[in-house]
């Protein structure tokens, strides 16, 4: 059954050009897909012309990445706080709120973050990896690495792979909300409560569980005075 075309409500005017099309671009990208938008539509909800969009942007993909670059940087401010935390999995977990309440907020940017930015173009040799989104990545590599010589993680496992496999979950689990949200018959019933569970549970899978500590002699001692009290 062929999808319901959302309808678009005039732009509100932005304070330059380049935002202008950034916005239009994004609701657009959003509701009618990437593909079957032109930027001749682009340039018209923005109200300004082609010419201006490639002098901005240089192309239509370059549009997408400028949108998908803006939505990861919009997560700076927040991110210089989380930085300061102590490296293990609350950081981490700290990452995912994050991430999850951009996303929430801004349903049109979750929609291209998960769908169209994943997408590979160009005859299947290229994905949009913008520069924000590269930034993120390393700095959750530098917590798993951190993590990894600290002896927090288990040696077996490359700090790699507990990334790819705590993002790329992530991910799924939201781009299966957003298909059960367009196909209804599609299940993705959980929260943002779940994502935290399975993320922790995923973590807790390639992390090594501090060793219980080993009462001193003296506390040992004591232990074996005291009297022991009987069950009534």
């Amino acid at each position: 059954m062929a999808e319901m075309t959302i309808p678009v409500e005039p732009m509100i005017p932005a304070a330059s050009s380049h935002d202008r099309i950034l916005n239009a671009a994004k609701r657009l990208f959003a509701s009618q897909g990437y593909e079957a938008t032109s930027t001749m539509a682009i340039a018209r909800l923005a109200g300004t012309s082609e010419s201006q969009m490639m002098k901005h942007f240089g192309s239509k993909e370059g549009l997408l990445e400028a949108i998908l670059d803006q939505g990861w940087k919009s997560m700076a401010p927040a991110l210089k706080n989380i930085i300061t935390m102590p490296d293990g999995s609350p950081k981490l977990l700290a990452m995912l709120d994050l991430v999850l309440k951009t996303l929430n907020e801004d349903p049109d940017l979750k929609e291209l973050f998960l769908l169209e930015g994943r997408r590979i173009r160009r005859e299947g040799r290229h994905v949009v990896l913008s520069p924000g989104y590269i930034e993120f990545v390393r700095l959750v590599d530098d917590v798993l690495n951190n993590m990894k010589q600290a002896g927090m993680l288990r040696p077996e496992v490359s700090p790699n792979a507990v990334r790819s496999a705590i993002m790329g979950m992530t991910e799924g689990m939201l781009r299966d909300q957003i298909l059960s949200r367009r196909r209804g018959e599609f299940p993705a019933d959980y929260s943002d409560q779940d994502f935290r569970m399975l993320f922790f549970a995923c973590l807790q899978g390639a992390t090594i569980r501090a060793p219980k500590a080993t009462p001193s002699p003296r506390a040992k001692a004591k232990s074996k005075a005291r009297p022991k009290q009987r069950r009534k």
